[in-house]
C-alpha cells in the first residue's frame, strides 16, 4: 500500500540546523520553471519584501519532514534536494529561492521536529514521517499547511490544512480498492478463496490489515492466513513461509519492510511454493528491493498498485516522467527514483505552482486556498487528475499496477482506460470506526485564523 510502513525500512537542515544551499548546483543550458504540461511553476521575479514566518525578499523556508536518521531512507531528501535545484536554477519563486529544511524525525522525534517547523517554517512540502500523528496538533496550532508526499497514521491522515494526492483522505475509505477487485475477481479469481496477510507487529500495520480484512472480505474474498511477525524482522523466515504453504494461500499481502518480504519470498521460492500473486505494495517500486529479491523475480508474481502515479516505464510515453528522469540524472544522478520519490515531486509541484501565483505577498493562506482550487491535479502529468477542492474520500478514483520482473518493474496488463491508469473505481467505505483525522477545531482554531 502506499503508506505501508516508513517504520521498518532505512542535505538540508536537521532538527534547525541550517542547510546547504539547494540551487548552487549547475544549472541546465535552458532552465526553464515549466514541468510537463504546467508552466510558469518557477521562475525569476522581483520580490521586495517579507511576507510571512519562513519568507523573506530572498527566500522561502520550506520544511521536509522524514525518518531518514532511522530508515536511512533518503527518498524524500533526494526529491527535495532536485526539486529545490531545478526551481532555483529557473528563477526560484518570483526570484525568491527554495530552501529545503530538513526536518529528521529519527523515527521518534516527530513532535520536536514539528516544534521546530512551527518556528521557523513557511509550509511542509514532500515529506514523511511514520509517526506522524504525534505532531499533527502542533502543526494545526500554528496553523502550518502542509503538501505531504504520504501520511500514516488516522489522526494525520486527512486532516485540516493538508492537500495532495499524499494525504488521499483515505482513512473512511480503502483507496485501493480497484487494484483488490483487480486481483481477485479479474486477473486471478482464483486467488479469492485463498489470501494470505502478514503484517509487522506495530499500530500502523495492524490498523492497515484490519482494514484490508474489512474491504476483501466484503468483495467476496476469503483470508485463510492472517500473521504478525516481529517488527525488526527476524533471522529465519522458515516458519512463516511453511504456515503460508500449508495454508495453500494463493494471493498474499505483505505490509512491513520490503527487505523482510524479499527474504520471505526467497524461503517460498527455496520451498518450491509459488503464488498467484503478492501484493509487494508502492513501497517496493525501488532498486533495493529488486536487488534483494533478485533470486525470486521469475519464480513469485510480485504486483503493486501505483495509485494514480505515472510508473517511470511510461517515460516514453508521458513527457513529465522524462523530464523527471532527466532532472534526477543532472541533479543526483545516483538517487533511485522510487514510488516516494514520485508522489513528493508531486507535492513540490503543487506547493511551487500555487506560490509563484502568489506573486510578491506570499502568505500560506494564499498558497493553500490556490492549490484548494484545483479541480483536475495533474502535476504536470505525473498522476492521474484528482480534484483537491474537494475530499478524496468523495471521488472515484484510479489505480495503476506494476510488476517485478528480472529487468526491473514493469507495467502489467491491467487493462488502463486513461491513458497509463484505470479510472472510474469507487473505494470501498470502511464499517468499522477507525479514528478520524484531526481538525482545526480539536486545537481551537479554523480556517478564519490562517493568514
Amino acid at each position: 500500500m502506499a503508506f505501508a510502513l516508513l517504520v521498518t525500512a532505512g542535505c538540508g537542515r536537521e532538527g534547525g540546523t541550517r542547510g546547504t544551499e539547494e540551487g548552487s548546483g549547475p544549472a541546465p543550458a535552458a532552465a526553464t520553471g515549466n514541468f510537463g504540461d504546467l508552466t510558469g511553476v518557477c521562475g525569476p521575479g522581483s520580490a521586495k519584501s517579507p511576507s510571512a514566518q519562513g519568507v523573506t525578499a530572498d527566500e522561502i523556508d520550506v520544511g521536509t519532514f522524514s525518518d531518514i536518521g532511522f530508515t536511512k531512507n533518503p527518498d524524500f531528501v533526494d526529491a527535495a534536494k532536485v526539486f529545490t535545484s531545478w526551481c532555483n536554477a529557473a528563477g526560484g519563486i518570483n526570484g525568491r529561492k527554495l530552501v529545503s529544511n530538513l526536518r529528521d524525525t529519527k523515527l521518534m522525534e516527530t513532535r520536536q521536529r514539528m516544534l521546530d517547523a512551527c518556528r521557523e517554517d513557511f509550509f511542509l512540502v514532500g515529506g514523511s514521517a511514520a509517526l506522524d500523528g504525534l505532531g499533527v496538533k502542533d502543526r494545526l496550532s500554528c496553523l502550518l499547511p502542509e503538501f505531504p508526499a504520504q501520511v500514516t497514521q488516522t489522526a494525520n491522515t486527512g486532516s485540516d490544512l493538508q492537500l495532495g494526492a499524499g494525504s488521499s483522505a483515505s482513512e473512511p475509505v480503502n483507496p485501493y480498492s480497484g487494484f483488490q477487485d483487480w486481483l481477485i475477481k479479474e486477473a486471478y479469481p482464483d486467488s479469492a478463496g485463498a489470501i494470505g496477510m502478514i503484517n509487522g507487529d506495530s499500530p500502523i500495520t495492524k490498523v492497515m490489515g484490519d482494514k484490508m480484512s474489512e474491504s476483501l472480505t466484503a468483495a467476496g474474498a476469503k483470508i485463510t492466513y492472517n500473521e504478525l511477525y516481529p517488527i525488526a524482522g527476524v533471522a529465519d523466515w522458515t516458519p512463516y513461509a511453511q504456515a503460508i504453504k500449508s495454508a495453500n494461500v494463493k494471493g498474499l499481502i505483505f505490509f512491513g519492510d520490503f527487505r523482510y518480504l524479499a527474504k520471505l519470498e526467497d524461503t517460498l521460492t527455496s520451498m518450491n511454493y509459488k503464488l498467484d500473486w503478492i501484493d509487494a505494495n508502492a513501497n517496493s517500486y525501488n532498486q533495493i528491493f529488486l536487488d534483494g529479491a533478485k533470486n525470486s523475480l521469475s519464480s513469485q508474481n510480485n504486483v503493486l498498485d501505483m495509485s494514480g502515479t505515472a510508473p517511470l516505464d511510461a517515460a516514453d510515453r508521458v513527457p513529465a516522467v522524462k523530464q523527471l528522469k532527466d532532472l534526477f540524472e543532472q541533479y543526483a544522478p545516483d538517487a533511485d527514483i522510487t514510488f516516494q520519490v514520485l508522489r513528493a515531486f508531486q507535492s513540490w509541484l503543487l506547493f511551487a505552482k500555487s506560490a509563484s501565483s502568489c506573486g510578491d505577498t506570499l502568505t500560506r493562506s494564499c498558497v493553500y486556498n490556490t492549490a484548494s482550487k484545483e479541480t483536475a491535479w495533474t502535476a504536470g502529468g505525473l498522476q492521474a487528475p484528482i480534484d483537491l477542492s474537494r475530499p478524496l474520500a468523495e471521488q472515484t478514483r484510479c489505480f495503476n499496477v506494476q510488476k517485478a520482473t528480472p529487468d526491473g518493474w514493469e507495467t502489467a496488463d491491467f487493462k488502463p482506460n486513461n491513458g497509463e491508469f484505470r479510472c472510474g473505481f469507487t473505494p470501498y467505505r470502511y464499517t468499522r470506526d477507525f479514528g478520524k483525522p484531526t481538525t482545526l477545531a480539536d486545537v481551537g482554531k479554523s480556517m478564519n485564523d490562517l493568514k
